[in-house]
């Protein structure tokens, strides 16, 4: 039982030292969206369950919703959508999101605030 708490101890120290590793690319735009890339240490690639994986044995990840994504390490603001991957190199996720998606979030959340009524006190 110890050998097996301590196998998976250095299993949670490893899978932290590759999240630390983690490369994130500069955001870069179109008219439509903002990009970036995100390049994964090729030994954290190795660690993702495998039913993040095409059914295809391409080697690819499908694409990963917000939650799978975030779930195997990569952190970035709201919005970003997984939207395509790089069969030539795997372990680079593509990422988009509307352009001037902060903007507009603030500006829904400054609308709902100011349209929120204080509690009334008796």
């Amino acid at each position: 039982m110890a050998a097996k708490d301590a196998k998976a101890q250095e299993v949670a120290r490893k899978l932290e030292e590759y999240i630390e590793k983690i490369h994130y690319s500069e955001r870069y735009s179109d008219d439509e969206y903002e990009y970036r890339h995100v390049i994964l240490p090729k030994p954290l690639f190795k660690m993702i369950p495998k039913q993040f994986f095409n059914p295809d044995n391409s080697g690819t990840l499908r694409l990963l919703s917000e939650e799978e994504w975030r779930g195997i390490g990569i952190t970035q603001s709201l919005g970003w959508e997984h939207y395509e991957v790089h069969a030539p190199e795997p372990h680079v996720l593509l990422f988009r999101r509307p352009k001037n998606y902060d903007q507009v979030q603030a500006a829904l959340n400054g609308r709902n605030a100011a349209g929120k009524q204080p509690a009334k006190r008796k």
